[in-house]
């Protein structure tokens, strides 16, 4: 009986809300329609572990601070903050007019006033270990415990950190440091996660999983553009259509007024392999590229302790140079994915990164000639006498390592491709049992800290990410002091030279730096894209119903 209702309860919402012929105010519903090719996980920021659930969170909820379409970290909830100087302790000012949405557990059922316990509240959840919350990295390692986290009035919030993290305010934009209502979260326990309630542009209306998710225009938002209230939207319409092709001609019939990134299967139909619209849709839809934080590489494992390194010839640094230089970056890029993304030429933080500069770290251009040399100096001239090795790979990603298979056929490299279910490579990748692998880093904040720690020997597998074993006591004393350099351009000089220590390693072979890819309806305006392709609505537009 609770499903039927439900359903005639979804339809109803649907009926009210989509219908483009009904007045309000004299203007049309403006409903904006997206589809999301896999379910939303949670719509509880303290699960904010992937891209779909931190692009709902993002609408339904705010945080102290958030990103610009430059990454700057500028104002949300908290209006101004202070460091003390032994950048420990972290002190906010807060807005004294942002209310959670309404909800029939507050007074009368309206939204109450955001204060600065709440803040402790919500960030003592991350940690706490009933929560059990996928974002406990954020505040782990770095608080004390809940006393860490103190309101000193409802207005000012303040954290004490154990040991300085000059990327502290860039962490602080995640999703995950959302601010939640106590009273809301206790009441449904695990549950919130399909009962959310925030200060966001956008409040909560209905979620049938896998089938579709309906968010309104929160009207008491505080949010202004200029002396417009934000959003502009009417509501937010999400199906969830698991085939790609399928939910492409939806977008191609205009059911759809937002389509993220140029899948594989119709990649040629849209694109030119120069990265231009095809004559087929040109002026039928908006494209936009931007810079995506995300590094395509080929990791090779390096710590000779492990037995598959001992003999390898990949254990030789003269052969990883050789790799880095013999792989086309951009004839792969044009032929494979039709020009979306850069070569990554210049280090493995990746281009869009503040303090990104592709003169400061030395990478690898194409040069097969320098290539041969350095095979042939490691003792394998033209290949002779070097064993075959196996380069692992996930199946999404199996054109791209068959490229670079032959890339080094080219040089006398015997490569065999191994292709293995994601899930499957990644746990290999953990316990350090692969050792020639592809592999992919995504930015959880905007700071290149983020990339580094990959090569940080404290990181080393099961604890951290650092798959390729690479150890280098110069390079940890660099990692260690930039946490102690509050000035941004000293501690991007501190992060060019740990970017060039990798490089001339070449524990790993950065391929490309990643480009976002959306499509948009010609009648939509104001959507911005940024270097985390987080999906922001608050601003945008839609003309017509």
């Amino acid at each position: 009986m609770r499903t039927i209702i439900k359903d005639i309860f979804c339809v109803c919402c649907l009926i009210t809300l989509l219908s483009c012929q009904k007045k309000d105010n004299n203007d049309d519903k403006k409903v904006f329609n997206i589809n999301l090719d896999q379910n939303v996980t949670s719509l509880d920021p303290a699960f904010a572990r992937n891209q779909n659930a931190i692009w709902m969170i993002n609408q339904i909820f705010n945080g102290l601070v958030q990103v610009d379409s430059a990454l700057n970290t500028v104002p949300c909830i908290a209006k101004n903050w202070t460091i003390s100087n032994d950048n420990l302790i972290y002190t906010f000012k807060l807005r004294n007019d942002v209310f959670f949405q309404d909800d029939p557990l507050f007074k009368n059922g309206k939204g109450r006033k955001v204060v600065a316990d709440d803040f402790a509240y919500s960030f003592f959840r991350l940690i706490d270990p009933k929560v059990a919350s996928s974002g406990g990295w954020i505040f782990s390692d770095k608080v004390k415990d809940a006393s860490s986290f103190k309101a000193l009035n409802d207005t000012t919030f303040q954290i004490t950190l154990v040991k300085p993290f000059p990327a502290f305010m860039q962490l602080l934009t995640a999703q995950y440091c959302s601010v939640v209502p106590k009273e809301v979260v206790e009441h449904y326990g695990k549950d919130f996660r399909n009962h959310p309630v925030g200060t966001g542009p956008f409040k909560f209306k209905f979620w049938k999983e896998d089938e579709i998710l309906v968010l309104l225009k929160n009207e008491n938002y505080w949010e202004k553009d200029g002396d417009v209230r934000l959003p502009y939207l009417d509501a937010v319409k999400v199906t969830f259509i698991s085939d790609k092709q399928s939910a492409f001609m939806n977008f191609i019939k205009k059911d759809l007024d937002f389509f993220n990134s140029v899948d594989g299967s119709y990649r040629d139909d849209i694109l030119t392999k120069s990265g231009k619209m095809t004559s087929k849709y040109k002026g039928k839809f908006q494209l936009q590229k931007g810079a995506y934080l995300c590094t395509e590489y080929v990791g090779i494992l390096v710590d000779t302790s492990k037995t598959l390194v001992k003999k390898s010839p990949l254990r030789l640094k003269k052969v990883r140079q050789a790799i880095n230089y013999a792989i086309d970056r951009p004839k792969l890029i044009k032929y494979l994915r039709n020009s979306i993304g850069t070569p990554a030429t210049s280090g493995f933080l990746p281009k869009g990164m503040p303090g990104f500069d592709s003169t400061r770290v030395k990478g690898y251009n194409y040069n097969p000639k320098l290539s041969a040399k350095l095979l042939e100096e490691a003792g394998f001239p033209g290949g002779k006498g070097m064993p075959e090795v196996t380069l692992s790979t996930s199946t999404t990603y199996r054109d791209l390592i068959e490229f670079i298979q032959g890339e080094l056929a080219n040089i006398g490299i015997k490569a065999k491709v191994d292709v293995s279910p994601s899930a499957s490579l990644r746990d290999m990748m953990s316990k350090n049992e692969v050792n020639f692998f592809r592999g992919s880093w995504i930015a959880d904040y905007p700071d290149g800290e983020n990339y580094l720690s990959v090569f940080y020997s404290k990181n080393r597998v099961p604890f951290g990410p650092n798959y390729t074993g690479y150890f280098n006591d110069k390079f940890d004393r660099l990692f260690e002091q930039s946490y102690y350099e509050s000035d941004a351009k000293k501690r991007y000089e501190l992060y060019y030279q740990m970017d060039n220590m990798v490089m001339e390693h070449s524990s790993v072979v950065p391929i490309l730096y990643d480009q976002a890819v959306v499509m948009l309806q010609n009648n939509i305006s104001g959507y911005m894209m940024n270097p985390l392709s987080l999906m922001v609505l608050k601003r945008v537009k839609k003309d017509g119903g």
